[in-house]
Parts: C-alpha cells; sequence; structure tokens
C-alpha cells in the first residue's frame, strides 16, 4: 500500500470510530467482520454460528466461514449472540426545553443515542410526541440530528403529547390534517397514535382509525380512562382493523381501563379471537402500564406479546422499565425463549411498521446489528420502583451496537486493539 491510500484508509478508520490502523494485506474486500458469533435472525431462519461481513453500511455476506483475512477489522464475537438491531416502535423522543410540553418538545422525552445504542436499539418510532402542527420541527430538531434510526407515529391530536388539556381537545383531532402530514412524510411517519384521552365515547378512536384510513397507516391505542371503562372487546373487534396496535397490554385493570385479563385473572374470551383477527399486541413498558398481575396469568394461559417495546421516557428510565435489553430480559424469565423474545424486537416490529427493510440481516440489507451476552445469576425485575419484583436467572447485556456500518456502542472495547 502506497503512502496516498494509507493515509486515505487511516481516515476511514478514525471515521468509523477505531482506534488501531489493523494490518493490511491485498484483497481484503471488507470493511468489518463479526467472527464467531450466534446469529439469530428470525426473518432469515437462522439461530447458529455464523460469520457476518459488512462493507460500508450493508451486510455483504453472511456465511459460515469467512476468512479473516478478506476484512480490514475482525471482531471476535466468540460465545456471544448476534442480531439485527433491535426496533422499539414505542418511545418518547421530542425532547425539548418547553416546562409545558410533557412529550412534545419537552422535558420528560429523551435524547434518543443514548437510550437506544448502549441497549442494541438502531430504530425507534416515537409514538404521539408530534402533531401535524408540530412533526415538522419534530423532525428538525430531533430526527434530523440524531445518530438513531427516529420514525414517527403521528397523534391524533394536532399539538401532539404535551399533556392536558390539550389532549382531550376533540376539536384538535383532525383526520385529513393528520393524514396529509403523514403522506408527505412517508418515510419518517409508519402510523398514528392516540393516548390519555379520557371520555366514554368513541369519537376519538373513530377520528384516529379515519387517518389511518386516509394515510393508509396503522393506528397505535394507548386507551385512556372512562367511567364506567370502554369495552375492549369493541375496540378489538369492531373499531380497529387487522395490524392496528393495542399498546400497554399487560397495564390496566384499574380504574377507568379493562385488563386483558379478568379480576380473576382469566383472559377475555375474545383476545385470542382479536388475535386472529389481526390485532397487534404491543407491550409498551412504561413507567406505571406494566403489572405482574396481568402479565404473569396471561403468559401462562398462552398470550404472549408481538412486540416488545419500552415506552421510553425519563420517569420509565428511572423506574421499572430502564432498557430495552431489561424489559426484553423480562420476558426471556417470564417463558419466552430467546428467540421469540429477538423476533419480537427486530423482525415482527419491523412488519408492524411496514419497514421490512429493517430487523433483519440478509445479505444487502442495512449493517443494523447487535451483540450480546445473556448472563446467568440471580437478577432482580421490577414493576416499577419499590413495586412488585420478580427474580430472574437471565440477564441481556449488550456488548456492540452498529448502526449502518458503523461501531456506535462497544461496551468492552470488542472492536478495539490493546493500547500498548
Amino acid at each position: 500500500m502506497n503512502k496516498n491510500n494509507f493515509a486515505l484508509f487511516s481516515l476511514k478508520m478514525l471515521f468509523m470510530g477505531l482506534t488501531a490502523i489493523p494490518f493490511l494485506s491485498h484483497g481484503q474486500q471488507y470493511d468489518i467482520l463479526i467472527k464467531g458469533g450466534h446469529l439469530l435472525d428470525p426473518k432469515n431462519g437462522i439461530n447458529e454460528t455464523m460469520d457476518i461481513a459488512i462493507k460500508e453500511d450493508r451486510v455483504a455476506l453472511v456465511a459460515k466461514n469467512i476468512s479473516g483475512e478478506e476484512a480490514f477489522q475482525v471482531i471476535d464475537a466468540s460465545g456471544l449472540y448476534v442480531s439485527p438491531g433491535f426496533v422499539d416502535i414505542h418511545t418518547h423522543n421530542y425532547f425539548g426545553t418547553d416546562p409545558h410540553s410533557e412529550y412534545s418538545n419537552g422535558y420528560n422525552a429523551l435524547h434518543p443515542d443514548g437510550f437506544t445504542f448502549p441497549y442494541g436499539v438502531t430504530t425507534v418510532v416515537d409514538t404521539g410526541g408530534a402533531g401535524w402542527r408540530n412533526f415538522i420541527h419534530f423532525k428538525e430538531q430531533v430526527i434530523d440530528r440524531v445518530q438513531t434510526r427516529v420514525l414517527a407515529m403521528l397523534n391524533i391530536v394536532g399539538h401532539g403529547m404535551r399533556g392536558n388539556p390539550y389532549e382531550q381537545n376533540l376539536n384538535d383531532m383532525d383526520p385529513k390534517m393528520t393524514a396529509m402530514v403523514a403522506r408527505q412524510f412517508s418515510d419518517l411517519v409508519v402510523g398514528i397514535k392516540i393516548a390519555h384521552y379520557s371520555g366514554h365515547q368513541w369519537e376519538q378512536i373513530d377520528r384516529l382509525v379515519e387517518a389511518g384510513e386516509m394515510a393508509n397507516v396503522p393506528v397505535m391505542v394507548d386507551f385512556g380512562g372512562a367511567n364506567p371503562p370502554l369495552s375492549l372487546e369493541t375496540l378489538f373487534m369492531e373499531k380497529l382493523r387487522p395490524g392496528d396496535i393495542y399498546t400497554h397490554i399487560f397495564g390496566g385493570g384499574g380504574f377507568g381501563r379493562q385488563a386483558l385479563v379478568d379480576p380473576t385473572g382469566q383472559l377475555r374470551p375474545f383476545i385470542f379471537e382479536a388475535e386472529k383477527r389481526g390485532i397487534v399486541y404491543d407491550v409498551g413498558h412504561g413507567g406505571a402500564s406494566f403489572s405482574y398481575k396481568n402479565a404473569v396469568p396471561a403468559m401462562e394461559q398462552g398470550m404472549k406479546p408481538h412486540t416488545i417495546s419500552t415506552d421510553s421516557h425519563l420517569r420509565s428510565v428511572l423506574s421499572g422499565m430502564k432498557s430495552m435489553t431489561n424489559v426484553m430480559s423480562k420476558f426471556l424469565n417470564l417463558g419466552m425463549s430467546l428467540e421469540e423474545v429477538i423476533t419480537a424486537s427486530t423482525w415482527t416490529p419491523a412488519q408492524v411498521i411496514n419497514r421490512t427493510e429493517l430487523g433483519h440481516l440478509s445479505d444487502g440489507a442495512i449493517a443494523d446489528l447487535a451483540i450480546f451476552n445473556v448472563l446467568e445469576g440471580e437478577f432482580g425485575f421490577t414493576e416499577r420502583t419499590g413495586v412488585g419484583k420478580m427474580m430472574g436467572t437471565q440477564k441481556i447485556e449488550n456488548e456492540l451496537t452498529m448502526r449502518a456500518g458503523q461501531i456506535v456502542w462497544d461496551l468492552n472495547g470488542l472492536s478495539a486493539s490493546d493500547w500498548q
């Protein structure tokens, strides 16, 4: 390699965040080779040790034994798992400084990068932070400025998730304007969301679904309170369409909202029928939207979530939710297999939001991936701070995250050479 080529390569390594220049030989055709990891790629039915070669921002080759001499850099993933980057379809990332705006340019939403990459998440969906009135501001302030891939579900409320009284304003639930902005930014908007509305009527749901139909996207429902509670059966079997999403599936049961299980712990009789109809069940853990008294009996009766998501915001990361890998670990200890947990965190959510270019590591796919460990020991998992602990023996810990071919998180220096 001549002096000019070596200088160009050095710049490339610096751009990739690497601290050492590896030895080069002729014929190297890949930038990074992840070698010896146990690949879990549900879309492609892979659950075995495989090597993954990365070229620029794409997966170049997945094969049993790729020579290390073919890559500029080799990452040894022996003894670890490799999967597509996690896709979290319920987050709150429209962060800002307005003290009166909750999750819409407010303090309770999170800058995503610090709460995604350390936990293997490469794609998030902000659910309802912005409505049609302020989506462009959200795009310019957050989406365009962070490394995490941020998609959005518009709030049916034009002002977004600003809190009360804004979220109670039926007059600001405009299906036409919401759908218009969703279509205008169809590369970013993957659905329509409603949350927190309180009232014993269905007009808010009807407007939500109308917007979804006009924009040809799914809707997500965070059921608000009503006295008496609105019927989940009516919502699932009459109001929502196949492919629409019900979040906080293991919440409810208190004042104003039905849970999926009745007061005796039995699943309501329409739950599996709604699943067959195409209703998507999303975790949406949050700060106070998950309880073992609902999750344990539901899962014992065979009801597993389709998608695992965090409902991440300032309060939930400081409470029982904590992180995507913590929520995934809960379900690993609740009886889901590791493959089921990864499926519900990668390929299924990618399909639910109609972004099937994500959530897998096929040849030519975007090189978003996570390298992680499953620790064995004794771990505690709470519903929220100080409430409802469950002990478990397995915990997922993310080691390295790659976003579009770039290493953006490396817990223990898998990609680094020794400083000496």
